[in-house]
């Protein structure tokens, strides 16, 4: 099968192209940036940059043949969200639509994976949360971005498209950059080993539900090769929550010199609104597809530490 990937260049991207990869389709993939990372090598079968949400330029790419997109295009770090929400708004949406918009004119019958995010869900609520769970309309930019893009998804599949909708909670894993919870805490860590001064933090009670992006990967691979899947959305998650002290306490255990760094609470970062615990339910995507979270935490966090040159990236 000829698998699109776009935003390929992404933290998900090499993970997800080595999936596909490994089970012998052929991955192209889609990005903003001139060529592709060096690391995707012999995982990608082809190469282009676009500017995805110009639907001139998705006009210029060659798509008759594919058998399916898997849409990781977009704008992911919530902070950022709420200095340019319009910004979030255009780019979350309009990866998607545009492209989807090119795929009904032409007839396609590709099954393009829209990737959401588990954010988008109401916290105020049972847990699990399912795929039934309410949804927030008064989220973060971010995540009404990604309200706006699901409805987008939703119309392009009453007009026929074959088109799915993901849910990944919280993943982690090898080659993550800053602006998420680990590697931020890791690059903490790195500043006080340096200055030997106390590292500081926030609440780190908090407890969230995470995934390793090689598992997450493995999800949408799973979705995009099934045939005739049941629903129209799923959830990807590994059904439990932790908090970001055990978080920390690992990644202090898995780094040179952790043992000596002292962890004190900053109170300009405390935020006093932030959520207790949230995690959700693959139930769903494992009667579907057999998919369940494979990866432990502690493994998770020590190859975030001591990555392959690959997954370094």
């Amino acid at each position: 099968m000829k698998i699109v990937v776009t935003g390929i260049n992404g933290f998900v991207g090499y993970h997800l192209a080595k999936e596909l990869k490994a089970r012998g389709c052929h991955v192209v993939g889609i990005g903003h940036d001139e060529q592709p990372n060096k690391y995707l090598g012999r995982l990608i079968d082809g190469y282009n940059s676009c500017d995805l949400t110009d639907p001139e330029e998705v006009k210029k790419l060659a798509l008759n043949d594919v058998d399916s997109v898997v849409s990781l295009a977009g704008l992911a770090k919530v902070g950022d969200s709420f200095e340019d929400p319009e910004k979030y708004f255009h780019v979350n949406v309009e990866t998607l639509a545009v492209l989807c918009r090119r795929l009904l004119e032409d007839g396609s019958k590709a099954r393009v994976i829209a990737v959401s995010s588990g954010a988008v869900y109401d916290s105020g609520q049972p847990l699990p949360l399912t795929e039934g769970s309410k949804v927030s309309a008064t989220g973060s930019p971010y995540a009404r971005s990604k309200i706006m893009m699901e409805k987008a998804a939703s119309k392009f599949r009453e007009d026929g498209l074959d088109c799915i909708i993901v849910r990944p909670f919280n993943h982690i894993g090898p080659g993550q950059g800053q602006g998420f919870l680990l590697p931020d805490l890791f690059a903490k860590i790195e500043a006080a080993k340096s200055s030997g001064k106390p590292m500081k933090v926030g609440n780190l009670k908090t407890k969230r539900d995470y995934t390793d992006v090689r598992d997450v990967a493995r999800a949408y691979a799973d979705l995009t090769l099934v045939n005739q899947p049941k629903y129209d959305i799923y959830n990807v998650c590994s059904g439990v929550s932790r908090s970001g002290q055990e978080l920390l306490d690992i990644l202090l255990n898995k780094t040179k010199g952790g043992d000596s760094i002292k962890v004190e609470i900053d109170r300009s970062l405390l935020r006093p609104n932030d959520i207790p615990e949230l995690y959700g339910s693959y139930q769903r995507l494992s009667e579907e597809t057999g998919w369940q979270p494979k990866i432990p935490l502690q493994t998770t966090i020590e190859d975030f530490v001591s990555p392959t040159t690959s997954e370094s990236s």
